[in-house]
């Protein structure tokens, strides 16, 4: 059987607050899915943060097709963008952005600290969120005529899938998600249906 699960969280969440030699770091924790919105969150914390020194980030977004990135804003190279992300790594996590606020306290901490300080405050954004296990889903169209539709949907309930949409008129349409280890079996389910069409969004 493929593996179709994936781990992500639900709601922002905030890490307790992390100190070194009066450097103060703060984790923040977004559930994402696109670029727009990882901008949007970094606007918020950086008009919430104004007074920071640094807003260093990681994020990953999909879920077979990866996209991330790490950015360390103005502090060494990779002393605080990849910890971060190693972060998100480690706890296998995607469709997430951990930002870490750093307020100088005027003490340098060496990259060495740097690394330390920002690993932890990613790790304790990732401690205080909800993460849960989610599949992936392919989504299929369906037509067919009214007549077909009890046959349909027996077929659609014994098969735990989930509908989308639907436009129930002469000719019906519907939407459907299904959790990509049982796609074969539902899409042959319907292919050899007569009467119903069924195509891969």
């Amino acid at each position: 059987m493929e593996n179709d699960l994936y781990k992500t969280i639900t709601e922002p969440a905030q890490g307790e607050l992390f100190k070194d030699k009066n450097s103060k770091f703060y984790g923040f924790a977004f559930p994402v899915t696109n670029e727009e919105q990882i901008k949007q969150h970094l606007e918020e914390i950086k008009k919430e943060h104004y007074a920071a020194r640094h807003w260093c980030y990681a994020f990953q977004i999909g879920t077979e097709t990866i996209q991330y990135r790490a950015n360390d804003d103005g502090e060494p190279s990779n002393s605080a963008g990849m910890p971060i992300y190693g972060q998100i790594q480690s706890f296998e996590v995607t469709n997430i952005l951990i930002i870490v606020v750093r307020y100088y306290g005027g003490v340098k901490l060496g990259v060495g600290g740097l690394i330390n300080a920002y690993r932890t405050g990613a790790k304790l954004a990732l401690e205080a969120s909800k993460i849960v296990e989610r599949t992936i889903d392919k989504k299929f169209k369906l037509k067919f005529e009214y007549k077909n539709m009890s046959k349909v949907m027996r077929i659609l309930k014994e098969n735990d899938v989930e509908i989308k949409n639907q436009t129930l008129e002469l000719n019906c349409l519907l939407e459907i998600s299904v959790r990509k280890s049982h796609t074969s079996k539902v899409f042959d389910l319907f292919d050899q249906f007569f009467g119903v069409e069924i195509k891969e969004l």
